[in-house]
């Protein structure tokens, strides 16, 4: 259930449609919101009461929560997620926007940002720095990978849970999520069939990537971030927030870093601090 003031919309992106959740001032400056990777737009609902003075936008991407998932042909490849939000800006003529990024959605925002810079005026990471690299003598053993994990993806099976309740236990057990927080994530992202509730979000996410950037690539990206940047990053969050600080932190030309008590999931731990964070730095 949504908390008063939250309301659901959708983009048509052609063939396929990204819906999300919005709140606040539609007059007001905007803030886009990315969640990250096997999440949705409803990891942003704790924040969005104390960002009430502005227009939030919190989508679903591709694959998760109530977006379109991709065609059967086609994968989840990251420069994929890049170029939803190159077609969303151009659909919304979009310019001057705040973004706010969690996890994956961070990196991509970060890629997003580095070579649409005319598009965005202030960028908010949430536990995520940098881009994920892969030493460039790995990169047959990750093709090899991939590829492999596409074919068991297409033979598996769809897991069904019998309630909300064995869903929100499952996810809690393979995150930092409290069981409140987890709930919120769940109920977006289940699907009620006659079978039992099965996940709304593609199971082709699971596959492992068949490339990545190089380190010197994602490294030459993140140089290209310009504009002002903030990490809010939780003390108890993803190991890869460590070493992305120590790969990239010197490349971005503008950089705040606070680190907040919480887990990976630190917006929705302390919202009120965080929006507090987020408020002060796009002003």
């Amino acid at each position: 259930m949504l908390s008063d003031g939250i309301k659901e919309i959708a983009f048509n992106l052609g063939s396929k449609k990204i819906a999300a959740l919005t709140n606040g001032n539609d007059q007001a400056p905007l803030l886009l919101c990315l969640h990250g990777w096997l999440d949705n737009a409803a990891s942003f609902q704790p924040l969005m009461p104390y960002l009430a003075d502005y227009h939030v936008i919190a989508i679903d991407w591709p694959g998760h929560g109530f977006s379109s998932h991709r065609s059967e042909d086609a994968h989840y490849h990251f420069i994929d997620w890049i170029y939803d939000l190159v077609q969303l800006f151009k659909l919304q003529q979009w310019s001057n926007v705040n973004i706010v990024a969690h996890s994956m959605g961070g990196m991509i925002a970060s890629a997003f940002v580095a070579a649409f810079p005319e598009r965005v005026k202030s960028l908010s990471l949430i536990d995520s720095i940098g881009l994920l690299a892969l030493n460039s003598e790995k990169t047959t053993t990750q093709l090899r990978k991939g590829m492999l994990s596409r074919l068991s993806r297409r033979d598996s099976s769809i897991r069904y849970h019998p309630s909300i309740a064995s869903a929100i236990e499952a996810r809690t057990l393979v995150s930092d999520l409290s069981e409140k927080n987890a709930q919120l994530i769940v109920n977006r992202g289940l699907e009620a069939t006659e079978l039992g509730y099965k996940w709304r979000s593609d199971s082709r996410l699971r596959s492992t990537s068949p490339y990545r950037f190089t380190l010197p690539q994602a490294q030459q990206i993140i140089t290209d971030v310009k504009l002002p940047t903030q990490l809010l990053y939780g003390n108890k969050g993803m190991d890869m927030v460590t070493v992305g600080l120590k790969d990239f932190r010197k490349l971005f030309q503008s950089l705040e870093v606070h680190e907040l008590v919480g887990g990976h999931h630190v917006h929705m731990e302390q919202p009120e601090l965080m929006a507090k964070l987020i408020i002060k730095f796009v002003n």
